[in-house]
């Protein structure tokens, strides 16, 4: 297949995930997993989760560096750049539209009817992904025990980076030891572009670390954002398709139009870019290495545990009725026993939803 049509192909597929794609990172990565894993192979098992590990490990919004480290193993350079962009770009519109409409009406629009519906749904994708990711990444009873660890570590609340890095650091020195022979600041476009590229730059963990950093910098310190404006713009990047981190392209709305929702999308997203075009091609290298193989083994398991955590937490969100917990079973039961497309059983609990809840 030539670079042109596999960069086509990237294009339509992070189009589309970019559109439909709700649920936040947990619910972006099983996605994935679906399209370029079981249905398109571009990728094996291993190496998904060798990707997914590889995210966090640096800062930035982790589902859209892995949509980026898979345009990057399929097309190089020009891959990165499309499958980037494009699972950013629908996401971005969206919320720039919604923004316009707040700034004109002074109201988010109603979605309570569209999220019910899709909550459950989400959470039965969420968890067929971890159920086939685990497979191949828990492969041993001594990566078992550090992913139930983890789960136990993160419940008592311990710095997500802090439990990856030292998963990665117990099984690499496992291995190791085994292989021994024995103030208010005035806007402007330039300060909201670099306040973005630093936050995208030095921020790891999900859009609730994003909602610290912001009422810090933006509420508190300079000014710039109230307290209601900024939980409208999380709730906004919660609810909309693609990267949570297009929170910021509403925030850049309300501060500066249009051009401020291009200038503050563009600077939370351009630091995921570089990182990802600089440490993507050591992912194979570290796993030719016995040890960094080790250290990656336990990235990925600690990566898979903190997911099932995060998604276990979302499933009390989620399932709060009846109804949810039916739409719920029903996910599971078509993805489980006949694989059925993701993308359809989003928008089907989504009909049922605005169905059971109205518009």
């Amino acid at each position: 297949m030539s670079r042109a049509s596999d960069l086509s192909e990237l294009a339509r597929l992070f189009l589309k995930l970019g559109t439909i794609a709700f649920g936040g990172p947990a619910a972006h990565i099983a996605m994935m997993e679906d399209e370029v894993v079981r249905k398109r192979r571009w990728l094996t098992r291993d190496e998904f989760a060798d990707l997914l590990g590889a995210t966090n490990l640096i800062p930035g919004p982790n589902s859209t560096e892995l949509a980026i480290h898979v345009g990057h193993r399929r097309a190089g350079v020009p891959g990165l750049i499309v499958a980037g962009t494009c699972f950013i770009i629908p996401a971005a519109i969206i919320v720039t539209a919604i923004a316009w409409a707040y700034v004109r009406f002074g109201t988010l629009p109603q979605t309570a009817g569209l999220l019910y519906g899709i909550k459950p749904v989400v959470i039965a994708v969420v968890a067929q992904a971890l159920w086939r990711l685990s497979r191949s990444a828990i492969k041993s009873a001594l990566l078992g025990a550090v992913a139930v660890l983890v789960v136990a570590a993160s419940l008592f609340h311990v710095n997500e980076l802090l439990v990856i890095f030292s998963a990665g650091l117990a099984m690499a020195l496992i291995r190791a030891m085994r292989r021994r022979p024995a103030a208010s600041t005035a806007f402007g476009l330039m300060p909201l572009f670099f306040y973005f590229l630093k936050v995208g730059s030095v921020l790891f963990g999900s859009g609730y670390v994003l909602l610290v950093f912001l009422r810090a910098d933006l509420v508190e310190r300079l000014h710039w954002l109230t307290e209601g404006q900024l939980l409208d713009a999380i709730a906004v990047g919660q609810f909309t398709p693609g990267p949570v981190f297009t929170t910021a392209t509403f925030i850049g709305y309300l501060l500066g139009g249009a051009a401020g929702a291009g200038v503050a999308t563009l600077g939370i997203f351009l630091p995921a870019f570089l990182f990802v075009a600089a440490s993507g091609p050591l992912v194979p290298r570290l796993r030719r290495s016995a040890t960094a193989g080790a250290f990656l083994d336990g990235v990925v398991v600690a990566s898979l545990a903190l997911m099932a955590v995060v998604t276990w937490q979302l499933t009390q969100a989620a399932l709060v009725d009846g109804p949810t917990v039916l739409l719920f079973l029903a996910a599971t039961f078509l993805l489980f026993g006949y694989e059925l497309n993701s993308g359809w059983l989003v928008a089907g609990g989504a009909a049922v939803g605005l169905l059971l809840k109205g518009l």
